[in-house]
């Protein structure tokens, strides 16, 4: 196995907690000896698109090896913005977007300087390798469907997982083995959580 780093990054009013699965995928991915990064992104109940994106090229600069990115909601419009600016250049070698808000979610003040609507989503470079969308078919932050909004766009391969919401603390989303799979192996698709 060659060198490879993780790079996690949550969503908006989001500071960490340690149920949440994004903080246990963390703390199992170290376990493994694996090189991960897992930082607070700037200000997180009230985000700036700036701030954000240049917290996610720092983190994408203290990469090394194969780079392996996991986003959650705001952080999955994060990082289209940041593939547009990038104009095709290779931010990453595997992504992973979870639960992004759809676009009436952007309504919210907090959130609306980081709308995709002036993105061309079918124009984006996503990663290197595989990029892949996993969300489900309640998510209040999505009504839309995150598959019609962003995964049939974006090309990416997509795992709809039934009555999941937001895939967050509320959903039941402390630890997800199936997340650490699909890290471990990219070709893994994801699969809801199962009750403790």
């Amino acid at each position: 196995m060659g060198m490879r780093s993780f790079l996690i990054l949550h969503g908006v009013e989001n500071r960490r907690p340690a149920e949440h699965w994004q903080h246990d995928l963390a703390q199992r991915l170290r376990g493994r000896g694996e090189h991960v990064l897992y930082p607070q992104l700037p200000d997180p109940d009230r985000p700036s698109l700036a701030a954000w994106t240049a917290a996610v090229e720092e983190g994408l600069a203290a990469m090394r090896g194969e780079r392996i990115v996991i986003c959650h909601s705001l952080a999955c419009v994060t990082w289209l913005h940041l593939a547009a600016r990038a104009r095709g250049a290779t931010l990453a070698d595997r992504l992973l977007l979870v639960a992004p808000p759809g676009p009436g979610a952007f309504s919210w003040d907090v959130i609306a300087p980081f709308t995709p609507a002036p993105l061309d989503l079918d124009a984006l470079s996503l990663a290197a390798g595989t990029a892949r969308l996993v969300c489900s078919d309640d998510d209040p932050y999505c009504p839309e469907g995150a598959d019609k909004a962003y995964g049939l766009p974006l090309g990416c391969d997509t795992d709809v997982l039934p009555g999941t919401g937001h895939l967050a603390i509320p959903d039941g989303y402390g630890p997800w083995p199936s997340v650490l799979d699909w890290c471990l192996d990219g070709a893994t698709r994801l699969t809801a959580r199962t009750a403790a």
